[in-house]
């Protein structure tokens, strides 16, 4: 892709001023930023799936490989330790020429016990970057993820590059491409499993490259808002399929949900009026507005769809006033986005960290800063039939309001969500979801 190539040198430049403005402040003198390395399986001779320290795959494209580390100042060229080593028994990444090498000073290393004559003798005012504290301990550094570093680059992710934003729209490419064979899958009738391999399948990726477990649920399981067992066995009937499910370019993610009847009945008439107001959220991501308030917002909405499809017997300024919305829509309305599905520095309300809390009425709310331009969101409003929140219901004042004949028909169907991936700009909104033709 050209436009990686095109806009990979400005997202260096800017990686390293960032880096530079926090060394200078903290009075360090370089960050050594360990790619990781495989865990073992307990009692095992496997290991664990390798996943790469987000802030290690922010400067370059490397996400398969352990036991690489980035040595970086802000100033020079950083310096790349590419672990490289001679093994029969694995299949090893050869580094070759891309669009990104010339930016970095690469040497290869055999084994990861190299990396000791690397780096410099005297780790006084070098911080390490990673999640090994025994490794850093072994290396002889005295600071470990220093908290004042962390929160200022954290806090900084959030404002995306040209570069970030090509690699997050790729991203969603590829996962609107799994969406739509696992729809078609649903609709041949196949099992949990059969859709999961589907989506696998159109994507090109494994499980273990997602940037999470998928969400491939039918009927009343689209009701447990995390569920992952993928189910074998075809169900009796299909009445809905819930899919929560994204890709991964660059170590970049996306992550887009949709929600499907099996016929058209009343259930697919409430998907088509949460897809509109879900479209109409997106649209309100406005910079210098609040992502609480649209968050609050989004349950007046709900409240009045309610009302509207005589779920709930009560006018929607009294139904959010008595939470009863929160009791069929228990999560937040989205989050931050990027190098990690729930990206970092949602909750910071400035670059030193200081923390803003959710709402206490709303405490399942990911997402609580400021928005601005150059960041990336999910929006994600839910409609669910859950049978903890709706027994507590039952047996609160508030179960005279509710058409339990109604709650109950449609509790086989579990629940709705429909989410979209989305940039903000200076003066509008770019659904990169939307924008690959996923209705």
């Amino acid at each position: 892709m050209k436009d990686l190539a095109k806009h990979y040198p400005a997202h260096i430049t800017e990686l390293q001023q960032r880096t530079n403005t926090i060394l200078e402040r903290e009075n360090l003198n370089a960050l050594a930023i360990h790619a990781g390395q495989v865990g073992k399986i307990f009692l095992d001779d496997m290991y664990y799936p390798f996943k790469t320290n987000p802030h290690f795959k922010a400067w370059l494209p490397i996400i398969e490989t352990p036991n690489c580390w980035l040595i970086v100042n802000g100033k020079d060229k950083p310096v790349l330790a590419f672990y490289q080593p001679t093994d029969f028994w694995h299949k090893v990444v050869k580094l070759e020429e891309d669009y990104w090498t010339s930016f970095f000073d690469i040497k290869l290393m055999s084994s990861a016990e190299e990396i000791s004559a690397i780096l410099p003798d005297n780790k006084q005012g070098i911080g390490y970057i990673g999640a090994h504290q025994d490794v850093a301990n072994k290396l002889g550094f005295e600071l470990v993820n220093p908290e004042a570093v962390l929160n200022y680059f954290h806090y900084h992710r959030a404002y995306k590059t040209e570069y970030d934003l090509v690699c997050l729209r790729e991203a969603n490419r590829i996962a609107v491409i799994g969406h739509n064979a696992a729809k078609e899958a649903f609709f041949a009738k196949g099992s949990e499993f059969d859709i999961q391999l589907a989506y696998l399948q159109a994507t090109g990726q494994g499980e273990n490259e997602m940037p999470y477990g998928n969400i491939i649920a039918l009927n009343e399981n689209a009701a447990i808002l995390h569920y992952t067992v993928l189910e074998q066995t075809k169900p009796k009937q299909h009445h809905s399929f819930l899919i929560d499910a994204g890709a991964n370019f660059n170590g970049y993610a996306s992550d887009i949900t949709r929600t499907y009847a099996f016929v058209q009945n009343e259930f697919h008439e409430l998907i088509i009026a949460m897809n509109e107001m879900q479209l109409e959220l997106g649209q309100s991501l406005k910079a210098n507005t609040s992502y609480v308030e649209l968050h609050i917002s989004n349950h007046y909405k709900l409240a009045a769809l309610l009302k509207r499809f005589e779920l709930v017997n009560l006018e929607p300024e009294a139904m959010v006033a008595n939470g009863i919305t929160s009791a069929f829509y228990p999560h937040g309305l989205g989050h931050h986005l990027g190098l990690q599905v729930h990206d970092m520095g949602g909750f910071m309300a400035d670059e030193s960290g200081t923390h803003v809390a959710a709402p206490k009425e709303y405490p399942f709310l990911r997402t609580t800063r400021g928005i601005e331009s150059k960041q990336v969101f999910t929006i994600e409003p839910g409609l669910y039939f859950i049978d903890e929140f709706l027994q507590n219901l039952s047996t609160s004042e508030n179960a005279k309001y509710i058409n339990w004949d109604k709650v109950d028909r449609l509790r086989k169907y579990g629940g709705i969500r429909i989410e979209d991936n989305i940039i903000v700009h200076d003066d509008h909104v770019e659904n990169m979801t939307r924008d690959f033709k996923l209705a």
